[in-house]
């Protein structure tokens, strides 16, 4: 009998472009660079001096998929706290630090993974490089320099007269030139610009200068939907050149959607493992059942499950059995019944009204004939994280 592999590719699954030779260091105990998986970053949203509510999130981001967290000190409390979040933290914090060179010095001290520092609003920076560069190689904390087209260094603003790919690229080498004068290298470079045309094109020429690591953004992206787009444009196309060692999708919405949409980019390029993944089809006047309704309710029945399953839901007979059959599990939808195939083949036909639960059903049989029980999931509920 042909065993029939549930999700799992013979090999590695087949990419657009290789990585992008770049440096390699450490965000706490998450490698940055081309030898290291490419990582998700998000920010949280709490007023960092509020521990608990820190914390919380942080674990909330945590249990969606999120690798290295943000925190926001623009404030003496806030550098207070950060070397109980740091320690309490389950993955890397990095202190985000604009206008006051003195926290970032405390951000280094408190044990933080990495500091990023924004050149373009932090007053004499530049004379405080070889400092900064000192204690974070004392402390083995990385940075990320972070050009923002929204705060780029007026000078260049004039010489550019906006901040163009040039402008963000010239700010950037220009900081990194520093940091390495004092031979300082575990540093990663963002250059973001909330068009995705020019953010694209100053990272490709940001590629081109040095092998430094780049964290990609848009920043400003916008609302969820809209943020969301311009982020899968724009990482899309320079993912899929190989260029980007980590990614932050900056979004008007709960940071938790942020790290969602950030794997689901990643996954879509197959440079991190596929979960869940739920084909269906758009629907038409062929459909004889209402597929909209069909995939909402079954992607939300088997959100959170670690098992690699292709699930496909179907609505017509066109594509459906084909598309059901290629996957691990499927319905081909028609008549107000449903044919539902596991691993290519027909095991049963259900009324329209149970195809749903008999999905989720076989979904969670698989999961667990592959060890990996959604009940196990620690994404399911909310993480609570207190201090005392």
């Amino acid at each position: 009998m042909t065993s029939v592999s549930l999700g799992m590719p013979a090999g590695p699954p087949p990419v657009l472009a290789p990585r992008r030779k770049t440096r390699q260091f450490q965000v706490g105990s998450v490698g940055v660079g081309s030898e290291s998986p490419i990582s998700v970053q998000s920010m949280t949203t709490t007023k960092t001096h509020d521990i608990n509510a820190t914390l919380q999130q942080i674990a909330e981001l945590t249990a969606a998929g999120c690798d290295i967290v943000r925190v926001a000190c623009p404030t003496d409390k806030d550098a207070e706290a950060l070397s109980i979040i740091a320690m309490k933290s389950q993955i890397p914090v990095i202190a985000d630090i604009h206008f006051q060179p003195k926290y970032v010095f405390a951000a280094i001290e408190a044990g933080c993974g990495a500091v990023r520092v924004n050149p373009g609003n932090i007053r004499q920076f530049d004379d405080q490089v070889k400092e900064i560069a000192q204690a974070a190689k004392d402390h083995g904390t990385s940075i990320r320099i972070g050009v923002n087209a929204g705060s780029l260094d007026r000078r260049l603003l004039q010489k550019y007269g906006k901040a163009t790919p040039e402008a963000l690229v010239e700010s950037a080498v220009w900081e990194a030139s520093l940091f390495e004068e004092h031979g300082f290298h575990d540093f990663k470079i963002s250059v973001k610009h909330n068009d995705p045309v020019i953010m694209v094109r100053a990272y490709e020429l940001l590629a081109e200068r040095g092998d430094w690591p780049l964290h990609l953004g848009v920043t400003e992206a916008g609302p969820a939907f809209q943020g969301t787009i311009k982020s899968a444009t724009a990482f899309g196309a320079l993912l899929s050149k190989g260029i980007g060692d980590t990614i932050r999708v900056s979004l008007s919405a709960p940071p938790v959607e942020e790290v969602k949409v950030g794997n689901q980019i990643l996954e879509s390029l197959n440079l991190r493992p596929r979960k869940l993944d739920i084909v269906s089809c758009p629907s038409c006047g062929r459909a004889q059942v209402d597929v909209y309704t069909l995939a909402e309710q079954v992607t939300e029945g088997l959100e959170g499950m670690k098992a690699p399953l292709r699930v496909a839901v179907m609505g017509c007979v066109v594509n459906g059995p084909g598309e059901a059959r290629d996957a691990d599990l499927g319905v081909a939808s028609g008549n107000g019944k449903g044919q539902i195939f596991v691993k290519g083949e027909v095991i049963k036909t259900v009324p329209e009204d149970q195809i749903v639960e008999t999905l989720i059903e076989e979904a969670n049989r698989l999961a667990d004939e592959m060890g990996l029980n959604d009940d196990e999931n620690p994404a399911s509920g909310s993480p609570v994280v207190s201090v005392s």
